[in-house]
């Protein structure tokens, strides 16, 4: 299985922003991606009224970002703003393609580090998987990383791999974080954790200010075993991993942590 995971920088244009969806999608299409990964608020980011940008999943941006994923033969997954409530919106990942259509809204809401998105958003309150070339696929969104339980329910439930799309927290020592938190992550699971982050703001000389969570860059591909397959910097690219799903079974044949687990 091949993926794509487009580590970009969205704005507070969501048809600027489609445009960047396009054309990435258009580059991992080439490099022989069946699905593309983008991050967290690919919509718009965090660094603006999210409340004035949400759309219903049959509204004019979800609408177009299926579109292009027709158009152009792949699966893409993204992240949004839907309608939630109490005037809140709900964090969503968007996945869209030929042979799906569903969408996952952000569980564990990101009160920390100075930053409390549960003023703006309604949290979700179920895991969401989905079948791409016959594998299952477990969703995650940023914060999500830091809590096991929902990695070792998609692979309870049958996942081999888990997409995680975020827009990850810029501070001391957070791209450590990250990059630990994505390996136990597959060794909590023994599953391939596949986790895009927005770039560094900084990297292309935007200018940081506030608690809003804009991204670090570092998107990072990591097998069962918790080994890292690929890595980016800090800037704009685009990854593209080949995953051996056959080594699902031997990662749990020799760490069977699954199976072992007491539940207390």
């Amino acid at each position: 299985m091949r993926i794509a995971l487009a580590q970009v920088l969205s704005t507070a244009d969501p048809q600027r922003n489609l445009v960047t969806v396009r054309d990435y999608a258009r580059q991992a299409k080439k490099a022989g991606a069946s699905l593309v990964v983008f991050p967290e608020a690919m919509q718009v980011s965090f660094a603006h009224d999210i409340s004035k940008y949400a759309q219903p999943l049959d509204g004019p941006w979800a609408t177009l970002l299926r579109q292009q994923a027709r158009e152009i033969g792949i699966t893409i997954a993204a992240g949004m703003f839907t309608p939630g409530v109490d005037q809140r919106v709900r964090n969503t990942l968007l996945v869209a393609g030929s042979q799906v259509d569903t969408h996952y809204d952000k569980i564990h809401l990101y009160d920390a580090f100075g930053y409390l998105e549960s003023d703006s958003v309604t949290p979700g309150d179920a895991p969401v998987q989905f079948e791409h070339e016959g594998a299952s696929i477990g969703l995650a969104t940023c914060y999500d990383l830091r809590f096991p339980q929902l990695f070792v329910h998609h692979a309870k439930a049958g996942a081999s791999v888990c997409i995680v799309s975020a827009s990850w927290g810029q501070g001391d020592g957070k791209v450590q974080q990250w990059t630990t938190l994505a390996q136990a992550r597959a060794l909590d699971s023994t599953t391939f954790v596949l986790a895009v982050d927005q770039a560094d703001p900084e990297s292309v000389g935007r200018k940081i200010s506030g608690a809003a969570p804009l991204g670090v860059g570092h998107s990072i591909a990591v097998d069962p075993l918790g080994r890292v397959i690929a890595q980016a910097g800090t800037q704009p690219e685009l990854l593209v991993v080949d995953l051996d799903l056959d080594l699902i079974d031997t990662a749990r044949k020799q760490l069977p942590v699954l199976a072992n687990a007491v539940q207390f």
